[in-house]
């Protein structure tokens, strides 16, 4: 077709891909680096066949995004919204069976049996691989557009009815022939049978859509399944010439690579001066601790902390408030594990969520701004004080936290983060108003309190 002479838009985007995955590297996010190789092979087919060519390719260069797992927050804000949705579904399914069922927050609770926010939600770990199949499904669908905007959407609803279904079956199980059957049923539903269902259901939709077609056509020929010809095509590979674009990013990243490893010693993570959670102490003025807690080992894998502590304090004539403290060696991998996560999962509702400021002139860095959030279950009420706290620097912000572990990971090569909350039951009393003001006065005071431990445990600038 003639010489190539728009590579120009591909070595401008050979550069950003490789600074970004420079970028990328210096903070040690493989997210970033990865995302930033996408980039990378789209400039690599710009430059070979230039601009007016190479763009048609960016279906296929797309399409490696699905290599690459969600963001932890990204995810876990996702999942838990499905989870809910998935769970709903489920309960309706069960009691359509006659199956008595009470759902929980995420806890489908079948009376012998409780299905646990992982068990529940575990089939939507699919979802990402379906996406990327129904994404194939579109691309190569000879249809219109909204069909195949419609078969790319149609993932999400298929995957959640799948799993809604595996937890239906999974609770008429239970209830008809006891816990000894669930166990195999799970591993056997939770692998390739949930992925294949789904890949059924949705050539099931696609031969749906062909009957709105204008044009008569079978399934195959619709998706565009014809192989013939695949030979010459690729033999045009061989009409590719050098470019100085191609010669000049190829040398560019075999320098950068030499100037990487030459320039870029291996940087030792910096010693944390810290004490373990197992020594903070058993009184804060007034308030004594109770037994300290273990979390379920399920919760805790999730939780992947590498050190806790979750434990009651009392004081006379005053209810209890719960303390929870996970900390972080490396938090910059998986994101925050939020407690707006979290508290739902557990089968509380969200009743009230709200950022304040709180300033205590008695401890130094006392003035920062918390979460505070009310909760209930039933009839049950709490009141939570939550925030993130990370090399000095406290915070409400998911999304400030993060980028907090960004700068630190740049500047000093730290990774440490922890997340700190008080729980604490809101008794009734004369007015609701009365009972929320004594709820928060005995927060306040417990972080007042709190707040001189911490750095002995969670280490500061």
């Amino acid at each position: 077709d003639g010489p190539v002479d728009d590579r120009g838009p591909g070595f401008a985007l050979m550069v950003f891909s490789v600074l970004l995955g420079v970028f990328g590297r210096l903070i040690q996010i493989s997210d970033i680096v990865a995302y930033a190789m996408i980039l990378w092979v789209g400039a690599v087919l710009l430059i070979s066949f230039g601009w007016r060519n190479g763009r048609q390719f960016w279906p296929a260069v797309l399409h490696l995004v699905y290599m690459l797992p969600l963001p932890g927050a990204i995810y876990y804000g996702i999942t838990t919204q499905l989870q809910f949705v998935s769970s709903e579904i489920g309960v309706m399914l069960l009691k359509a069976l006659n199956v008595p069922v009470f759902l929980e927050g995420n806890i489908i609770d079948l009376g012998v049996y409780k299905l646990q926010v992982a068990e529940a939600c575990s089939g939507l770990r699919y979802m990402f691989p379906i996406l990327s199949f129904s994404y194939i499904f579109a691309v190569l669908y000879r249809g219109p557009m909204w069909h195949k905007a419609v078969l790319l959407i149609s993932a999400v609803p298929i995957t959640i009815l799948m799993n809604s279904v595996r937890i239906g079956i999974a609770g008429y199980i239970v209830n008809n022939y006891g816990l000894d059957w669930i166990e195999g049923f799970t591993h056997f539903f939770e692998g390739w049978v949930i992925f294949v269902a789904c890949v059924i259901l949705l050539f099931i939709l696609a031969r749906i859509l062909l009957v709105f077609q204008p044009e008569k056509m079978g399934l195959a020929e619709a998706l565009d399944l014809d192989t013939s010809g695949m030979g010459t095509q690729a033999m045009r590979l061989r009409y590719i010439r050098p470019s100085v674009a191609l010669i000049s990013g190829g040398v560019m990243m075999v320098l950068l690579v030499a100037l990487w490893n030459v320039a870029t010693p291996q940087r030792e993570a910096p010693v944390l001066d810290r004490e373990p959670f197992v020594l903070f102490p058993r009184a804060l003025d007034d308030w004594k601790a109770g037994s300290a807690r273990t979390i379920e080992e399920s919760v805790a894998r999730v939780l992947a902390a590498d050190d806790y502590i979750s434990m009651p304090y009392t004081t006379a004539d005053e209810p209890v408030v719960d303390l929870f403290i996970a900390w972080y060696k490396d938090q910059s991998v998986g994101g925050t594990h939020s407690p707006e996560v979290c508290l739902p999962g557990g089968g509380w509702e969200i009743a009230e969520l709200k950022e304040i400021d709180v300033n205590f002139d008695s401890v130094p860095e006392g003035s920062f701004s918390l979460n505070r959030v009310i909760i209930q279950q039933g009839t049950t009420r709490m009141m939570v004080y939550y925030w993130y706290d990370q090399q000095g620097k406290r915070t409400a912000s998911d999304f400030t936290a993060k980028l907090q572990i960004l700068a630190g990971k740049l500047l000093t090569g730290r990774e440490d983060s922890s997340m700190v909350r008080l729980t604490t039951p809101i008794v009734d009393g004369r007015s609701v108003a009365e009972s929320e003001a004594a709820a928060e006065a005995r927060l306040q005071e417990m972080t007042r309190l709190l707040l001189p431990e911490l750095p002995r445990f969670i280490p500061g600038k």
